[in-house]
């Protein structure tokens, strides 16, 4: 890439880092890729790399999430920027982290499959980098988001019960609910569509599953309110 200016300072490399998030229905989990050279060769790591010249840090870590899990349409944020001089033995790297939630059913896996394993957040090993510290930001950022917009239905399978719902929110707050007041509070927002199926059309039982509705859901993302427990 030819440009019409340059300085001879020293570049930093410039990477992005994904913390991709995954519910199984029981627990949150994080993906992480196993590293096959140095530095830090056999330890876990976030999946991510260095930004091509010829691409944004968006472009690079859709990219990334592409090539590791399959998926090309998915909840993604930037994070935070990370640029500790120390954070890499090779040389100066500032790193632009992000944060994503995928359905864990549709993560079919990518070029690095193999070296590809979930785990469960509260039993994360020993991570290269400084990557223990992306995820513990990611984490907390989740905690926070999740008060602002509904984007724990980006976790769920299309089709979920309202237990599944309340353990998600359980699990990322470390809170207990009451059964009855999270049940109103999320049919309040709208978002919830009942599903029923053959044998609940012959009853009159509330429906116990659902879908979202994506409109509302979008709504509310680009909206100003605040989910109190």
């Amino acid at each position: 890439m030819n440009k019409s200016y340059s300085y001879k300072y020293p570049h930093p490399a410039v990477s992005t880092d994904c913390v991709i998030f995954g519910f199984d229905g029981k627990f949150l989990n994080v993906l992480l890729i196993k590293r096959g050279i140095e530095p830090y060769k056999g330890y876990w790591a976030l999946p991510g790399g260095f930004v091509r010249i010829d691409e944004s840090v968006e472009e690079c870590a859709q990219r990334e999430l592409r090539e590791e899990t399959g998926l090309t349409e998915l909840f993604m944020e930037q994070l935070q920027v990370f640029s500790d001089v120390e954070r890499d033995p090779r040389e100066r790297v500032i790193t632009v982290a992000f944060y994503a939630l995928v359905k864990t059913s549709n993560v079919i896996g990518g070029d690095d499959a193999s070296h590809a394993q979930w785990f469960r957040i509260n039993e994360i090993p020993s991570l290269a980098f400084d990557h223990e510290l992306i995820i513990k930001t990611a984490v907390h950022k989740l905690k926070e988001k999740i008060h602002f917009e509904p984007i724990g239905f980006e976790l769920l399978p299309e089709v979920f019960t309202m237990s599944e719902l309340q353990h998600l929110y359980e699990i990322i707050l470390n809170m207990t609910f009451d059964r009855r007041n999270f049940y109103r509070k999320m049919i309040n927002l709208g978002v919830l569509t009942p599903i029923r199926t053959n044998s609940d059309r012959t009853s009159n039982r509330i429906p116990i599953k659902y879908s979202f509705n994506k409109t509302r859901y979008d709504e509310l993302k680009s909206s100003k309110f605040f989910l109190q427990f």
